[in-house]
């Protein structure tokens, strides 16, 4: 067995909300082992055994279960400790004026996206492996952080999975 991570697109947004618990519950509905939720933003900590198409079952699942599509990213606790040990930002930590993001790609596109990519005062891309692009969102004037980063799935283009997710998310989620 393997302890997945799934980073939900698109949930607790308007009015597509989905309760944990039922999260949890379609998760265990499904097979799964282990399943909780962590945080209140779309994210299932499970175990599984590796098959082809893990992604696509649990997002077929979750239809099912809710009655609208939820994009499904999933990352291993291995992989995200793996991540964590790269430690992809460096010298730079989360501060009152910075915020740490890690956007998670379901296709190995990150490394097609073109760098130096920046939004002066905004965000910048520091670097981007097949899966993942690491960003530092900049704390704006009317103090919000990285309001443009969903510029980064737009270089994309339609049919590509993204979501992204604060780092301290992603240091919870690698266990």
């Amino acid at each position: 067995m393997t302890a997945f991570v799934a980073f939900l697109r698109g949930v607790n947004l308007g009015k597509r909300k989905v309760l944990s618990t039922d999260l949890k519950h379609a998760f265990d509905s499904m097979g799964f082992s282990d399943a909780k939720t962590l945080l209140a933003s779309g994210n299932v900590v499970f175990s599984a055994e590796e098959e082809p198409g893990l992604a696509a079952r649990i997002e077929t699942g979750l239809q099912q279960k809710f009655g609208f599509p939820i994009g499904v990213v999933l990352r291993s606790q291995q992989d995200l400790r793996a991540m964590v040990a790269a430690a992809p930002f460096g010298s730079i930590s989360e501060d009152a004026d910075a915020k740490l993001y890690v956007a998670l790609l379901h296709d190995p596109v990150g490394r097609k996206l073109p760098m130096p990519l920046r939004v002066e005062g905004d965000f910048d891309v520091l670097s981007a492996t097949d899966y993942d692009i690491f960003a530092v969102a900049w704390r704006m004037p009317d103090g919000r952080y990285g309001a443009g980063l969903d510029q980064i799935g737009k270089h994309f283009g339609k049919g590509v999975l993204i979501t992204t997710r604060n780092w301290n998310t992603i240091l919870k989620a690698a266990g």
